[in-house]
């Protein structure tokens, strides 16, 4: 005795498996593109943090230093370790009564964009980029910028020299 379908077991169709998949190729090709233009974006906002970060470091060193910047040659120690008042020493670990300012970083970012992307180095070969360091930092106006080459743009077309 056989009937014309069994009864008690329950499966899709190919119709509905290919209505499925066709949705969910639909939204993928909605949502990858704007998941990859958000990658881009959090480089250029961290770049934007990092500079505020560096900026505001330098600041407050020149404020308790009498208006004086960093040094090119020891930038990287003056602001991630302690100081005396003069800045005529070398910065130390560990805070004294000879060194009783900063220190003003835990570490010297990265820089996060770009062909130097990943290094934490100063340089004041102009014009930024043209040298394999990160940041581009001119002591004697306490200027920190990102170390790209002109043709290096963020999203929006805006060079990341003139953040």
């Amino acid at each position: 005795m056989f009937k014309g379908r069994l009864t008690g077991k329950k499966a899709f169709s190919l119709l509905e498996l290919v209505i499925v998949v066709v949705i969910i190729g639909i939204i993928a090709a909605i949502a990858i593109p704007r998941m990859s233009r958000g990658t881009a974006g959090a480089a250029d906002s961290a770049l934007t943090g990092d500079l505020a970060v560096l900026r505001n470091a330098i600041e407050l060193f020149a404020a308790e230093h009498d208006g004086k910047y960093p040094t090119l040659a020891k930038i990287a120690n003056q602001l991630t370790l302690y100081t005396d008042s003069t800045n005529t020493t070398d910065p130390v670990a560990a805070k004294d009564k000879d060194h009783p300012f900063g220190p003003y970083l835990r570490a010297v970012p990265k820089l996060p964009v770009g062909a130097n992307k990943g290094k934490d180095t100063f340089t004041a070969t102009a014009p930024p980029g043209t040298d394999a360091a990160g940041w581009y930092y001119d002591e004697t106006t306490g200027t920190v910028k990102a170390n790209c080459a002109d043709g290096e743009k963020d999203v929006t077309d805006k060079k990341y020299s003139d953040y």
